[in-house]
This record gives C-alpha cells, sequence and structure tokens, in this order.
C-alpha cells in the first residue's frame, strides 16, 4: 500500500478516508451524503437491483440475516443497513475492496455488518452457517467454477438473488468488441451430476486497473443462461422470478447479456 498518502496534514474527515483510494472507486455515493468516492455512473449505495430483489422476500430485510457474497465496495452492504437487517455477513477476496469496505464501514457506521477477508469457496465448504437471504450479485461470472458455487449455496440461505451476465453466442459473435476476450470453444463440465459448458473469458488489460473488480486469476468462466437455471434447480432452488436485462432485444449492459434471479429452496 505504499502508494498511500503518507500523512493528512488537514482535520480528519470522512471524505479523508474515502480519498485513501482516490481513482479507484466504482461506487458513487448517494448526493445526500455530501461525499465523493466516484463520480462515476455506478450508484451502488441505489441499486434498482437490490430493491427488486427485496421485494421478492417476505418481509424484506428487515431482520433477516443476510450473507453477502463480494461487497467489493459496501454499496449493497449500505443498503442493507439502511433496510434493518439484523446481520449481514460480508465476505471479499481483494485485498483493496476489503480496505474500501472497512472504510465505508466507518464512514456510515455500518455496525450490522460484518466484513471478512477471503474467498467465499472455501467458507462455503467449511462453515455451517446459515442465513435467510443470500446476494450473490456480480460474482457468478467471476468464477472459474460457477456451477460449484450454485451447488455450495443449496441449503445455506431460504432465499438467494444473484445479478450476473451470462454467454449468448449469437451477441459474442455481433459484437467481436465483448466476443474477443472468449476462448472460441466451450469446455465440458460437471459439478455434482450436473453437466454443463463453461465459457472462458479473459481478464486482459482489466487487470492493470487497481480497482479491478473480478476474480482472483487472470480469466473466468461465463454459463448459459439455460444451464444457469439448470443447475440453480438441480440443486435444490426455485426460480421465483428472473429479469434479463434486454431492450427490444438487446442487453442493457454495456458489458453483456445480463439477468436478475430470484429464487427461494425448495
Amino acid at each position: 500500500m505504499s502508494d498511500f498518502p503518507n500523512f493528512f496534514l488537514q482535520a480528519p474527515t470522512a471524505q479523508n478516508a474515502l480519498d485513501l483510494f482516490k481513482g479507484e472507486w466504482s461506487t458513487r455515493l448517494p448526493d445526500a451524503t455530501g461525499l465523493v468516492a466516484s463520480t462515476g455512473p455506478v450508484r451502488a449505495c441505489e441499486d434498482y437491483r437490490v430493491h427488486w430483489f427485496e421485494k421478492h422476500i417476505p418481509g424484506g430485510y428487515a431482520g433477516k440475516r443476510v450473507l453477502e457474497l463480494g461487497p467489493l465496495e459496501a454499496g449493497h452492504s449500505y443498503m442493507l443497513q439502511h433496510a434493518g437487517a439484523a446481520k449481514v455477513v460480508a465476505i471479499e477476496a481483494a485485498a483493496r475492496a476489503y480496505l474500501k469496505c472497512l472504510v465505508m464501514k466507518e464512514t456510515f457506521a455500518l455496525d450490522r455488518v460484518e466484513f471478512r477477508l477471503g474467498d467465499f469457496i472455501p467458507y462455503l465448504k467449511s462453515s455451517t452457517e446459515t442465513f435467510d437471504v443470500a446476494l450473490a450479485s456480480g460474482v457468478v461470472y467471476h468464477q472459474k467454477n460457477p456451477v460449484e458455487l450454485l451447488s455450495l449455496l443449496a441449503g445455506r440461505a431460504r432465499h438467494l438473488f444473484i445479478w450476473t451476465h451470462y454467454y449468448d453466442a449469437q451477441f459474442m459473435a455481433a459484437r467481436q468488441d465483448i466476443g474477443r476476450y472468449f476462448e472460441p470453444q466451450p469446455l465440458p463440465n460437471e459439478v455434482a451430476g450436473f453437466a454443463h459448458h463453461l465459457y472462458r473469458k479473459r481478464y486482459a488489460e482489466a487487470l492493470e486497473w487497481k480497482g479491478f473488480c473480478g476474480g482472483g486469476d487472470i480469466d473466468t468462466s461465463w454459463l448459459t443462461k439455460a444451464d444457469l437455471l439448470g443447475a440453480l434447480q438441480n440443486f435444490g432452488f426455485e426460480i421465483v422470478e428472473t429479469w434479463d436485462e434486454r431492450k427490444d432485444g438487446q442487453p442493457t449492459n454495456p458489458n453483456g447479456p445480463s439477468i436478475l434471479i430470484a429464487a427461494r429452496a425448495r
């Protein structure tokens, strides 16, 4: 962390703490806070996806124990606390993202959120903790073996929310600016008897940014929408509702096709 300022010689403020990672933030804080992390478009503290999922949970987040996978910069953690969650366990593997979460925790007094530094795959393999709700937003498509993650979530939470990109061959063929990062042939894979295909994607130049928001390797694997939904059903989840983010048949997300999934344990 040698690129941190050695000293802040002005009076202590929350903005000072945010500025430790100046130029690295993806999250734009609510305007009402008067604080600036990023001036970009990602309003993770006011995310429509987290609001959408809450409508599919009886009673919403209030009073619930929540498992949050990959909090990144704690934008969703902020929302969960403000929605009344009783306890949030947020697991983040990226060291700089974890430190940004701690800055957010201190800045906004997120006293019902516990940030843990580490990989959630070995956590899910070894822990017996259970939750009312699990959030896996923006993490499935950053896994080397995404179906393994879905299998490990089975039995851990009554309600599951996923937002993820998925592989669409027709889109990738038409959009070589995105499709060129994928290997030309899918890789057959099987997890606990569920056969599917993995579409390998290289992170390439994205790895050079200090605020990189991906996984811990040089590449990752995407699933088709059919395999994604099929895996959830295979491992004991009922699909409550999906929202394929498209307008006039085209993905609305600039990084490729994306889907919101609300599921619950059968």
